[in-house]
């Protein structure tokens, strides 16, 4: 019977877990579409392409950027915020939280170094905040497909959001909270993970071959993360745009005030749509009723309840900081929204 079902296994395995992408989704909706109700196939698929193709020269530039952070080990150049005094360290860990050339997986060696060598946790949260919520290619897909108002405000809510939660943690600290924050960090190998201080970034970077080769690895590898998630965000925007009538997000999160704000958020929250899906998706929105302001809420509270962000919390501080990071993002995202709908 083994030597039946292993062979099995070992086929249906790689074939599965190759078919769980985005590309999937991305192939089989239009698919659908042609069968169901084929009078709409090309309207789904021009809408999507044009849309994808209208947002191709951000993303080239957003590749190359990123691909040249993480070349040059501007890692250790964020890192140095974290040194110096408290209130000095959680300005710079607001403003750098949305400069990280790495993603939710990959800061949390990096925070565990950082609270490992004392780092306070009140500049530790700023980053944790105002990371997930803005990078350079979240920048520039946000203003491809929302506008820069939107891009600009985003990027200043994430670090107005990070100086907000640092003072707050400052404060309860003061105060005698979270004296013991952190969880027992186990990884493989020795430490707390790799100290975020040593190093220096190089950013002459094409003059050497080994950082010539991080480059070509990390420009191909976010050429095809960025190009799955925002071929299946625009898809389903077309989708959106379609067939959801604008009624019925008129009346749900459309309209002024606190209510279809709060809403937006709260919806963002289970939501988990990264920043690259989330921008499409928002416009197809906002073309059906959904307000500016609850836009914003919602593009806030969804990056920060993402479950990678929430994992990269989860996995290194105990719990009444996590439920802290959690009720500092979602008020943050209702008061950005706000502000946001005032001021647009």
């Amino acid at each position: 019977m083994s030597d039946i079902t292993q062979p099995q296994n070992s086929f249906w395995q790689p074939a599965k877990s190759h078919l769980a992408t985005p590309w999937t989704i991305t192939i089989l909706v239009p698919i659908l579409v042609a069968f169901l109700d084929p009078d709409r196939f090309w309207v789904i698929v021009t809408f999507a392409f044009n849309a994808f193709l209208g947002t191709l020269p951000y993303i080239v530039f957003a590749v190359f950027l990123i691909a040249g952070l993480k070349a040059a080990g501007a890692e250790a150049a964020i890192a140095r915020a974290f040194q110096g005094r408290e209130n000095r360290m959680i300005f710079l860990a607001a403003l750098f939280g949305g400069l990280a050339p790495f993603c939710s997986c990959e800061v949390i060696p990096f925070i565990a170094g950082l609270l490992a060598l004392g780092a306070p946790l009140s500049a530790v949260m700023a980053f944790w905040l105002s990371s997930p919520l803005i990078d350079p290619p979240t920048l520039l897909i946000t203003a491809a497909a929302l506008g820069w108002s939107f891009a600009i405000g985003k990027a200043v809510a994430a670090v107005a959001l990070g100086l907000f939660g640092g003072f707050m943690i400052k404060l309860l600290m003061s105060r005698g909270q979270f004296a013991q924050p952190l969880r027992v960090y186990e990884q493989s190998g020795c430490g707390c993970g790799p100290n975020p201080f040593s190093g220096k970034p190089e950013w002459l970077f094409w003059q050497h071959s080994e950082r010539r080769s991080v480059f070509k690895h990390e420009f191909i590898t976010n050429a095809a993360f960025l190009a799955k998630w925002l071929a299946l965000a625009y898809v389903l925007e077309a989708l959106l745009v379609t067939y959801v009538p604008a009624s019925t997000i008129a009346s749900v999160v459309g309209g002024e005030g606190i209510v279809p704000i709060g809403i937006a958020a709260l919806v963002g929250m289970p939501a988990y749509l990264n920043s690259y899906v989330a921008p499409p998706l928002l416009a197809g929105l906002i073309e059906q009723g959904m307000s500016n302001g609850a836009a914003m809420a919602f593009m806030i509270s969804g990056a920060i309840s993402s479950i990678p962000a929430m994992a990269a919390v989860w996995s290194l501080v105990k719990r009444p900081v996590f439920f802290s990071y959690l009720g500092l993002g979602i008020s943050g995202a209702i008061i950005s929204g706000l502000i946001f709908q005032v001021l647009v």
